[in-house]
């Protein structure tokens, strides 16, 4: 049967290093020990020693042989394998390692003249064709082994790279969709005031900028901390009071523990935008905010509470992308350790909740709330 020939294992800088590493020696070493003895029984002249030696000899021959064939010639012809030619490099070179074996121990070149060193000789050459292919067959298949595990590894970690940038690219684009929302909200907002001839148009606009100056780099940022995000709701609160300074209360509060966590970007901002438009802005009266944040058992809660016009009130009202974008990216962001609900609350208003793993970020000094 014929076959391809896969190239060999990578080879180190050295492959010398490889062919006569000490693991593959002690291993030759150690198993020609066993049949060194093996043979001294059939002598009752020769020293265990001195067949312990010659087995040996023939061990590191047969080790050096095993190696090169593995790397040389670099390629081979379609019909010869890989490890068929390192079988033929081990059986030819066992009886030129036992020849090598007779000539260091007896110190004659041409000890076949001795009837009793000719018989040891052959059985030596016997037991070395015997054991040596199996043995090496074993090595070849521990490679292959080892090979292939580094192979799957190698692709596991190849596909892991895969996901993590397809993963990126997929949060970048759920950014990407985040920052219009935000913007075009936010200044639909100014709008209305500016249209109505409010005399605070001039200080909305002041918030605004400083807003749009606090909230436009965070953007892209692929995470935050809570600090950071009560910081940018408190600035959007402010300036959603100031366009409805008597329709529209608010408070924060997050445990000190909960500031330097990690979070996704605009993550409670989605929340509180929600809130507002959703919550507070359709209702003649108006309504409060409340935004809390706990920590607990390992994981981060944050709550936002509005008492507008409920969930009933606003079901007749177009969904938004904010909140669906916003379970997508608490997903991305935690590996699917994440869960985003809403509760309507009696008598009216909505309950939004965020809870995922609490895990500090890399930001040093995270800011806390004003």
């Amino acid at each position: 049967m014929t076959e391809s020939v896969a190239p060999a294992p990578p080879a180190p800088r050295d492959g010398r290093a490889r062919v006569l590493a000490w693991r593959r020696v002690r291993f030759a070493l150690l198993s020609a020990i066993p049949f060194g003895l093996m043979l001294s029984l059939t002598s009752a002249t020769t020293p265990a020693l001195v067949w312990i030696a010659r087995t040996m000899t023939v061990a590191l021959m047969v080790l050096l042989a095993f190696g090169l064939c593995e790397r040389w010639p670099a390629t081979l012809p379609r019909w010869l394998a890989r490890w068929g030619w390192q079988l033929v490099g081990v059986a030819v070179t066992v009886p030129l390692g036992a020849l090598l074996a007779y000539w260091l121990t007896t110190g004659e070149l041409r000890f076949w003249r001795n009837e009793l060193r000719l018989v040891g000789f052959g059985f030596l050459c016997i037991q070395g064709e015997l054991f040596a292919p199996w043995i090496a067959m074993g090595a070849i298949v521990r490679q292959r082994e080892a090979l292939a595990r580094h192979q799957a590894l190698a692709f596991q970690l190849e596909r892991s790279e895969y996901e993590r940038q397809a993963l990126d690219a997929r949060m970048r684009l759920l950014q990407a969709q985040v920052q219009p929302h935000f913007l075009f909200n936010t200044l639909a907002n100014v709008r209305a005031l500016v249209n109505a001839g409010s005399p605070r148009a001039s200080a909305v606009l002041d918030s605004l900028i400083a807003y749009l100056r606090a909230a436009v780099p965070r953007l892209d940022e692929p995470a935050t901390t809570i600090g950071q995000e009560l910081e940018l709701v408190r600035a959007y609160l402010e300036l959603m009071h100031l366009r409805m300074p008597d329709r529209l209360q608010f408070t924060l509060h997050a445990d000190a523990a909960a500031l330097g966590l990690r979070c996704p970007p605009m993550a409670l901002l989605t929340l509180v935008e929600n809130a507002v438009r959703h919550g507070i802005d359709p209702g003649e009266e108006g309504g409060r905010i409340e935004v809390n944040v706990a920590v607990r058992d390992g994981r981060c809660s944050a709550r936002v509470i509005d008492t507008g016009v409920g969930l009933g009130a606003a079901a007749d009202r177009p969904a938004g992308t904010g909140l669906s974008t916003l379970r997508e990216r608490l997903q991305l962001a935690f590996g699917g350790d994440a869960r985003l609900s809403l509760a309507g609350i009696v008598p009216h208003g909505v309950c939004a909740e965020i809870d995922f793993p609490a895990q500090p970020a890399h930001a040093e000094n995270p800011p806390g709330t004003r």
